[in-house]
């Protein structure tokens, strides 16, 4: 179990340096192709990006189960374009994973 922790730790690592703040109109062409999952404001998004890479597939499932991670929403995106949100994202391909802070 610690050499998949480890393992964890470095692709976070890595993927801390490819995360970025971003623009919905950035986004939408991802939205538009059914790509785009949101991750909730109370998950770690380097962390649960790892997880993805690391195909740690019950983790994933679990935060599927509870909502903590799901495709993005109609709603979602008419909040994102009336307001003026804060987003955090970052590709773990084919998924763009964004969160908002």
């Amino acid at each position: 179990m610690l050499i998949m922790k480890e393992g964890i730790d470095q692709i976070a690592l890595q993927l801390d340096s490819e995360t970025a703040c971003i623009s919905w109109t950035e986004l939408e062409r991802h939205f538009a192709r059914g790509v785009l999952m949101t991750v909730s404001p109370g998950l770690d998004l380097v962390q649960l990006g790892a997880h993805m890479i690391h195909d740690d597939k019950s983790i994933i499932d679990a935060w599927l189960e509870t909502g903590e991670l799901r495709k993005t929403t109609d709603d979602d995106a008419r909040g994102w374009i009336t307001g003026e949100p804060v987003l955090w994202a970052m590709v773990v391909a084919p998924w763009v994973l964004v969160q908002e802070k």
